[in-house]
C-alpha cells in the first residue's frame, strides 16, 4: 500500500540548532500514527513541516495523490490541523468560529453550520454556540479546535498535543473520537505526551530524540526490538525505599507509579524467579504481577535523563 505521507531524509535547522536530522518515516492510509519524544526532540518542527508552515532544508515530504488532489502540495481542503497553540479568534462566537473554519476548508456555509452544531452537541457544547471563545475554559476551547480540525471531513488530520487542557473524562472522549474517525477511513498523525492514551490507540509510532528517530514501529515490534519484554509490578509498603532495587542483578529499570506499587523492568537475559528472589531479600513484597513493559516505561528508558539519547536540542 502506498503511504499517504512519506518523509525521506528530512533535515531542518534554526541557526545553530539542528531541530530535525535526517529523519525518515511513512504514514499509511487509515492508521493512527503517533509522533513522540521529549521536549526539544523536534516533533513540533516535523509537524509544522507537514502542514507547510516550515520548509525542510533537505530531504522530501511527499503526500499521496489522494491528498494533493493533482497538485504538488497537500490540498488544505483534504487536511485537518489542530495546532499546539490556541489558533482561535477570542472575540468571535463558537458557532461563527467553526463556520469560518469550515468555509475556509471548502464547505458551504449551511453545511459548515449544520456539522458544527452537531459536533458541539456531541462534545456537550450545544448550549455554548453563541458564547465568545474567550468565555470558554481552556478545555472547551480545545474541543472547538478539535471540531475545527475534523469539521470538513478531511482525509488526513494532524493533531499537535490534542489532549492539552482536558480532564481525564474528556481525554478519553477524544481518544474514542479519534478512533472512530480512523475507523471511518481518516488517517491521523498525532503528537502527544500522554503515553497511556497513545498506547490505547496508536497503530504505529515513532519516538524522536535530538531530531532523529530512535524507535519506530508498532508497540509490539518496539518491545521485541528493544528486548523490553518482561516487567513485574510489585505491591509494597508505602514507606519502602525502592532505590535499592536499581542495583540488583537482572534489574533494568525501576519506576514507582504509586506509593504502594513499584514496577521493575527486567534485563534481557534475566530470569523472573531469580530477580524476584533478589527483590524479596531487599524489600517486603505483598503482591506480584507480571506484564509487558508499558509505552511510558519504554519511553523513559529510551529518552529519559539517564538514557544514552538524553535530549540536548531545542525545538
Amino acid at each position: 500500500m502506498n503511504p499517504i505521507l512519506a518523509v525521506t531524509s528530512v533535515s531542518k535547522s534554526f541557526r545553530s540548532v539542528q531541530a530535525v536530522d535526517d529523519l525518515s518515516f511513512d504514514v499509511q492510509p487509515g492508521e493512527i500514527f503517533a509522533l513522540l519524544g521529549p521536549n526539544g526532540a523536534g516533533k513540533s518542527t516535523v509537524v509544522r513541516m507537514i502542514v507547510d508552515i516550515f520548509r525542510c532544508d533537505s530531504g522530501r515530504l511527499q503526500f499521496s495523490e489522494t491528498i494533493t488532489n493533482g497538485g504538488e502540495r497537500a490540498d488544505p481542503r483534504l487536511m485537518g490541523y489542530l495546532p499546539e497553540e490556541r489558533g482561535l479568534h477570542r472575540d468571535t462566537s463558537v458557532l461563527s468560529t467553526l463556520e469560518y473554519f469550515g468555509v475556509l476548508r471548502g464547505m458551504g456555509r449551511a453545511d459548515a453550520r449544520r456539522e458544527a452544531r452537531q459536533g458541539l452537541l456531541d462534545l456537550d457544547l450545544g448550549d455554548r454556540e453563541k458564547d465568545r471563545i474567550d468565555a470558554l475554559s481552556k478545555g472547551n476551547q480545545q474541543k472547538v479546535q478539535f471540531l475545527a480540525a475534523f469539521l470538513h471531513g478531511p482525509r488526513f488530520v494532524v493533531l499537535d498535543e490534542p489532549f492539552s487542557g482536558l480532564d481525564p473524562v474528556n481525554q478519553q472522549r477524544f481518544v474514542d473520537a479519534i478512533r472512530r474517525r480512523r475507523d471511518e477511513g481518516c488517517t491521523i498523525l498525532l503528537s502527544a505526551h500522554q503515553m497511556d492514551l497513545v498506547e490505547q490507540m496508536a497503530d504505529r509510532l515513532l519516538v524522536m530524540n535530538r531530531g532523529r528517530a530512535v524507535l519506530h514501529g508498532t508497540l509490539d515490534e518496539i518491545r521485541r526490538n528493544t528486548a523490553s519484554g518482561v516487567r513485574m509490578e510489585l505491591g509494597i509498603s508505602p514507606d519502602t525505599d525502592v532505590a535499592v532495587l536499581s542495583g540488583l542483578p537482572g534489574v533494568a529499570g525501576v519506576h514507582r507509579p504509586a506509593q504502594d506499587r513499584v514496577a521493575v523492568s527486567l534485563q534481557t537475559d534475566a530470569k523472573v524467579g531469580e530477580v524476584l528472589n533478589h527483590i524479596t531479600r531487599s524489600v517486603t513484597v505483598t503482591s506480584v504481577h507480571s506484564a509487558a513493559e508499558s509505552l511510558r516505561e519504554i519511553f523513559i528508558r529510551t529518552v529519559g535523563p539517564d538514557s544514552p539519547t538524553a535530549p540536548e536540542a531545542s525545538e
